[in-house]
């Protein structure tokens, strides 16, 4: 990269810069980790020529022992995401099943898990489109979540979440069962060349409102995009500016149009839709029980938790660690 002439070809300084960064994605935590296999050799060596038991030496190294456990046990999930986009940022979208407000409420209980647990990683979260419940809860909602791996990671989560609980819209107090799905896509980067026709675009632009009809915009900011040839259809209506709502529409859209080339390209078109299954019993990949007992279930994996509010903050590492190492190239 020294060489002065490779910033001359844009596209191969762009092939050689990313090649760089992923080399350095394996080498830095490897020598990180390296360096510190040498220092705790080095400690133990120390301990063992002591004359005496020295107690302070004892617990460094046992807390040596447990740092580098954690780095190799980070660099071995590393390993499990070696796929074409794992190291993409996740765009994920969340729908409620048939319930109406129980299971919009469960959605947007869903909502911020994922967002807690992007906040324990260091990702950063950005809503795309946000459709609230006339009640409580929400329609639908489509987020980016930008930070190493992202996709990696949150393709695990892709699936029907299943909830039990007591609702607390039930004046009967009676326990309930709700639905929601989730479904993930790899961000596309904008040097990826995904052809969208203007031609193959119907755009409709719409008043956009909030919860329960309030404050809605003067102007027609809302914007909706429909792919005629795939059927696709994205929606964008955080901001004020139709422009902006347009763009995060198209980039919504050329990430879904991504996603179905990849399928196409391994002769699995027909993926997507097996992918989104109904959601309803039976099509479950996790369960949320808050009532009468505590236990969250994965049911692919069989792992299981009953701290259910240690995960619904976020705590979904166990989870889809469990998911990767049980399907390891599979998982998809």
């Amino acid at each position: 990269m020294a060489e002065g002439a490779i910033w001359g070809d844009q596209e191969r300084a762009r092939h050689v810069v990313e090649e760089v960064k992923s080399l350095k994605r394996w080498v830095e935590p490897y020598q990180t980790l390296r360096k510190r296999v040498t220092e705790g050799r080095e400690l133990n060596a120390l301990l063992e020529s002591e004359p005496e038991p020295n107690a302070a030496l004892q617990r460094s190294l046992e807390q040596e022992a447990e740092a580098i456990a954690a780095q190799l046990e980070a660099l071995e999930l590393q390993n499990m995401l070696q796929g074409p986009d794992d190291v993409r940022d996740a765009l994920l979208t969340i729908h409620p099943g048939a319930g109406g407000t129980e299971s919009q409420d469960w959605a947007e209980m869903l909502m911020r898990m994922y967002t807690r647990w992007a906040e324990r990683h260091g990702f950063k979260v950005e809503i795309l489109d946000l459709l609230q419940g006339e009640e409580a809860g929400i329609k639908s909602a489509e987020i980016q979540i930008s930070g190493q791996y992202a996709f990696g990671l949150l393709k695990a989560e892709k699936g029907v979440h299943r909830l039990v609980r007591i609702s607390p819209y039930d004046a009967q107090s009676r326990r309930h069962t709700s639905f929601a799905s989730v479904f993930v896509y790899p961000v596309v980067d904008e040097d990826i060349e995904i052809e969208i026709r203007e031609d193959d675009l119907r755009i409709d632009v719409y008043r956009a409102s909030g919860k329960g009809g309030q404050h809605v915009n003067k102007t027609s900011s809302a914007v909706r995009i429909t792919h005629l040839p795939t059927g696709i259809v994205v929606q964008c209506q955080n901001e004020r500016s139709q422009f902006k709502n347009k763009a995060t529409a198209l980039k919504m859209l050329k990430a879904r149009l991504y996603d179905l080339a990849l399928k196409e390209r391994e002769s699995k078109k027909a993926e997507v839709d097996k992918q989104k299954t109904d959601i309803a019993f039976g099509n479950q990949i996790r369960s949320y029980v808050f009532q009468p007992y505590t236990m969250v279930n994965d049911h692919r994996t069989e792992l299981k938790t009953t701290n259910v509010q240690k995960v619904m903050d976020g705590d979904l590492d166990p989870f889809i660690e469990a998911y990767l190492k049980r399907f390891g190239s599979k998982a998809a």
